[in-house]
Order: C-alpha cells, then structure tokens, then sequence
C-alpha cells in the first residue's frame, strides 16, 4: 500500500517524467565510479559488490518530519540516561521499572564497565533509530534502536551529491531540505567529548560491509581513517603513529567495530582489528570513544521493550514516537499472548541485528510453530514477539519499471552539547514483492529521503 500523493509528490513526478531515461544508466555509472558499496559475507564468502539504489527518492514533509525530529530527541536522551544510569547508580532497577536480571542477562551488558562515567557522561553519540510508517494510523512506529555502531549516512549523502549531478532540477524547482550538515553535527561531537588531541576513525578494513562510509565519513568530519595498527597506547594514553613513526595524542575515537573486537588485552584476545591497551586509556579518562563501550545492552530487543517507560521515568513525558506493540515471553502473561497468537506475530532474537533471527509466524507451518514454541519456552528471555506492522510501499524503478516495495527508514541522531536529529536518513527498500526484511545486511537496497515543504 502507498502513501497518498502529496504535492510535492506530484512535482516529483511530474518534473521525473520529463528526464532522459538514459539518465538513470548515468546514475549508476557515477555512484559505482565512486565505490559506493555494501559488502557482504554470504556462505564464509566475502562479497565485494555495488549497494543497489534508487532513483525514486523517499519524501516527508517538513511538518511531518517535525514530529520524528522531536520525538527522538526525547528517545536518544531518554536511552542516554538509562545507560548512564544503568553503569552508575542503577536507579532504574533498584525502582523496579527495568527487571535486574533482565539487564543483566542482556548480552551487551558489561558488568566490568560498572561504576565509569565517559567524557561528558554521553555515551549515545551517534544513534540510528529505525521506523517504518503504519497503514492503519498513518503514524511512524519505532522498531529498533541501535545504539553500537549503526551505519547508513554515508550513502544519502553519497545519492544526494550525485542527485544534484545528475538531476538538477529537482533542486531548482522543489524546495528540498539541504543535509550537508550531518558531518559537521559528528565532528561537533567528537570535538565536544575529545579528551585531548585529534580525532580518529577506527576502522578494521577494507573488508568490513560498511568500509566505504568508513573512508567517507573520515574525509567529511577531517578525522584520520586508521587501523588498529596506526594506534598504540602509551602510558594509558591513546596515540596515533603518523607516517615518519611520530606519535601524535589521540582524544576521540569513532569506532565501526563492535565491542568484542576493540581491544584484544581485555576483550577478545584473538581480535586481530583492535588496539590493545584502548580500553584502559578510556576507563582512564583520556580518550572518548564513540559510542559507548557496554551500549549493547541498550541494542538488546528485549530492553526496547521498556523504552517508553524509560522515557517517562527520566523524563516525565509520555512517548513521542511509539514502539510497535511487544510481548516479552519472559513475562507469563505474555507468553501465552505469544503462544495464542504466533502465526500472526513476528518473533525476534533479542540479540541477533541486521535482519537475522526474524521469524515470521504468517509464514511457519503448524510444526514449526510448535517447535518455535518449545525453543521460546526453554529459554523465554532470548525472544520478543510483535505485531506485524503492516508499514507503506515506496515506488521504486527496478529493472526499468516501476514497483512498490517495502522500505523502513534509519534516521540519525547526534548527541554532542546537544541533541541533533539530521533531516534526512536512509531509507531501504526490499527488492522482492512482499518482502519485510529491508536490511542492507539481507540484500536490500536504498534510496534519499527529501524533507520538503
């Protein structure tokens, strides 16, 4: 189903259908011209291949995109405070508003992290929070946080460069939000929470999916792309070691590798991509790294669950932005919700991320669900289950027509001095009919989000 035609919908179209087809060819001769890819491991096989795009941009009228903006400020501060206080004073828990042993049990929870503050007490530096748009409501629902390392704003950026290419006037005649800020909003931050000397980006290579925005968003914030080997640690201080063997103070750390992986001395001692000693110069207070170590446990499905009312404990607000509808198994009542309604539910890992460990009851057999059941039974704290969603179709041009396809939307939001929601976002779409799972992770495409007037 497809979201009523605005105006500036009806521009679109109308100044689309007058382009040179061949211009699309162009499009994608440019975009692969600059590498603009998503990796991906299929099998125990690397995949180094083109992120499939679209030229039919996504568009959210600046009234309507006014509401998301102020409704996750209030989300990313609200799970700010529930981490500081999480690895602090626990107020949370010992209130009984969030179960203990939830937390705890919570793979990302990082009992050793318990007692330290990070460099301005912010540890949600860069958050992308996934919604998907509600058919029956007409309102954007919030389905995940993701609060590690998310990744995406590099390839708006990247559409939107080439649009104004490509297509110019669109730009000329419809009056469409310019979003060349977002690097500036992260560089702010890092500058905010810098401990003393340059920046960095933390990368494992090449090799990884998102290497590409790794290298991107290096040059854009004028940060240095390094690897775990161009880092040592002196004396608990993080450094930099440039070209001619200087060492050079490092005061903040964008990471794109997850917490297991960062610093083999105290984590995973066979990581290969980490810098040993990392983890000490930050519980030293002398290098920020972003986002928080022991944010995991804020990424954990079953912990989105209590989201809302974090908000309202920290804040004494009621939700902006609504969760989609959620059971917790690990709750009697709401496993035999679950167990009464599964072939209508979408049950989730609580761990798992990029699409992975996403069950669709609507398309189990009877047997499987029996089996679903025993599995959820023996260990209820590993799965959520929703309502599915049944989220709008964009039009999207796959090979030379015009289809509707499933798309969410990952907006970014930046905590620095303050908190800042970027006016656009990526928004993916399936590239199979029907097709829930829009994840770049599961194959999906992208496309630009255009906030208009």
């Amino acid at each position: 189903m497809l979201e009523k035609l605005t105006g500036p919908h009806e521009k679109f179209w109308e100044i689309f259908s007058k382009q040179d087809i061949k211009k699309i060819d162009e499009f994608q001769t440019y975009m692969d011209k600059f590498a603009v890819n998503f990796n991906l491991y299929k099998d125990g096989n690397f995949i180094e291949r083109s992120l499939p795009f679209d030229v039919v941009p996504r568009i959210i009228s600046k009234k309507e995109f006014a509401k998301i903006d102020k409704g996750l400020q209030q989300r990313v501060t609200a799970l700010n405070m529930f981490l500081e206080d999480l690895y602090t004073d626990a107020k949370i828990i010992k209130e009984g508003i969030v179960p203990e042993e939830f937390v705890h049990q919570a793979k990302g929870y990082l009992e050793e992290f318990k007692g330290f503050s990070p460099s301005k007490k912010i540890r949600t530096h860069i958050n992308g929070i996934d919604l998907v748009k509600d058919t029956v409501n007409d309102e954007w629902v919030i389905l995940e946080d993701n609060l590690r390392v998310p990744s995406g704003s590099s390839y708006p950026l990247s559409i939107r460069d080439t649009y104004r290419k490509i297509y110019p006037d669109f730009f000329e005649s419809m009056k469409i939000e310019p979003i060349k800020q977002y690097p500036k909003y992260i560089s702010d931050a890092m500058n905010y929470v810098n401990c003393g000397g340059i920046n960095v980006v933390l990368t494992p290579g090449r090799f990884n999916s998102a290497y590409y925005e790794h290298s991107y968003l290096a040059e854009k914030i004028g940060a240095e792309l390094v690897r775990a080997n161009e880092l040592t640690v002196v004396d608990k201080k993080l450094y930099f070691k440039n070209y001619n063997g200087k060492l050079i103070r490092v005061g903040a750390v964008y990471r794109r590798l997850d917490d297991d992986f960062l610093d083999p001395a105290f984590f995973n001692p066979e990581s290969l991509i980490g810098v040993p000693g990392i983890v000490e110069a930050y519980l030293s207070g002398n290098v920020a790294i972003m986002n928080g170590i022991g944010n995991g446990v804020a990424d954990d499905k079953g912990i989105y669950y209590f989201v809302p009312k974090m908000i309202q404990y920290y804040l004494g607000e009621d939700p902006i932005l609504q969760n989609a509808p959620t059971y917790l198994p690990y709750f009697k009542e709401d496993m035999e919700y679950v167990f009464n309604n599964m072939e209508k539910l979408v049950i989730k890992d609580v761990a798992e991320a990029g699409g992975y460990g996403v069950l669709f009851g609507h398309t189990m057999t009877a047997l499987q669900i029996e089996d679903l059941k025993l599995i959820i039974k023996a260990d209820p704290r590993r799965f959520i289950a929703q309502e599915l969603i049944e989220f709008y179709d964009e039009k999207c041009y796959i090979n030379g027509e015009l289809v509707d396809r499933k798309a969410d939307f990952r907006a970014y939001v930046v905590m620095g001095e303050d908190v800042k929601v970027w006016n656009c976002g990526l928004t993916r779409y399936a590239l199979e009919a029907g097709n829930y799972l829009v994840n770049s992770s599961q194959g999906g495409g992208f496309k630009d989000t255009w906030i208009t007037e």
